[in-house]
């Protein structure tokens, strides 16, 4: 199948994973997102498309330890692939052509 780019929000999510490094789970992910964007996120959206972007292999997961704070559960890590970060280049590169590709206003 042919590789159809990602969309923005799924870009926004990736970005955010990477910002995260190894505290990158829902909500930290949302608040991330929300932080560069200004726009309001739902969480459910973004564990969707966590787990969507899982599947597609840029990103993989784990468990982490539990806390008492989140009443003993145990938050799932996520980590950008090669894939991933081969994805987010190549929509880097395709924006920056085409931002170069506009015309000149004084």
């Amino acid at each position: 199948m042919k590789n159809k780019g990602l969309g923005e929000f799924e870009e926004l999510i990736l970005l955010a994973v990477c910002i995260l490094k190894d505290t990158a789970y829902g909500v930290s992910v949302k608040n991330e997102v929300e932080k560069h964007s200004g726009r309001s996120v739902m969480l459910g959206a973004v564990h969707i498309t966590l787990y969507r972007l899982q599947d597609k292999g840029y990103l993989s997961s784990e468990l982490g330890g539990s806390s008492s704070k989140r009443g003993d559960r145990r938050k799932r890590l996520f980590k950008i692939t090669a894939a991933g970060m081969a994805q987010l280049k190549a929509s880097q590169e395709v924006r920056q052509k085409m931002w170069s590709q506009l015309p000149q206003f004084q």
